[in-house]
């Protein structure tokens, strides 16, 4: 069996559509980290679990390896220059001012937020598996998620369903 070439897989997984998320923890010294993320998973009900999925090479690896607790702010379907700003890519979108919830930094203007203490760490190839324990969160009604599939930010007003 031939090994499976890295860019072709990414491609396939990449038709697999997936929410965005902006995955913030604090410093030591109390400095917002943030990245978006895509790798996102709900674990458990009971208790309730969900793990983030965070590349190795990422800045924001680092603080979360050395962390107890990391936010996760679901963005909407109008929030997409925040993806693009916590991708690292460039934009005229300023850092946003952090909406502290217990203790948890969040994106203004998510429609989803979970406020998180990680139970677990698990090494999956170039990645770690953070899993955590939900403390807090909250909902807001009447917006629709960003999605992200093949290498696109979209939302789901901007393609039709065949």
């Amino acid at each position: 069996m031939s090994p499976v070439d890295s860019r072709q897989f990414r491609s396939v997984a990449g038709k697999f559509p997936s929410g965005v998320t902006v995955i913030t923890t604090c410093s030591a010294d109390g400095v917002v980290h943030g990245m978006t993320a895509n790798g996102f998973v709900s674990v458990s009900l009971d208790p309730p679990l969900i793990l983030v999925s965070v590349g190795e090479h990422t800045r924001t690896h680092g603080h979360l390896a050395a962390n107890e607790r990391y936010s996760v702010s679901i963005l909407g379907h109008r929030q997409k220059d925040v993806a693009i700003r916590f991708a690292g890519k460039p934009t005229d979108v300023a850092a946003p001012q952090f909406e502290w919830v217990e203790g948890h930094p969040f994106v203004p203007d998510a429609i989803g937020r979970l406020g998180c203490r990680i139970v677990d760490r698990h090494k999956a190839g170039d990645h770690t598996l953070f899993i955590a324990e939900v403390e807090h969160l909250d909902l807001r009604e009447g917006e629709l998620p960003l999605v992200f599939s093949s290498g696109q930010l979209f939302s789901p007003l901007e393609r039709p369903i065949a």
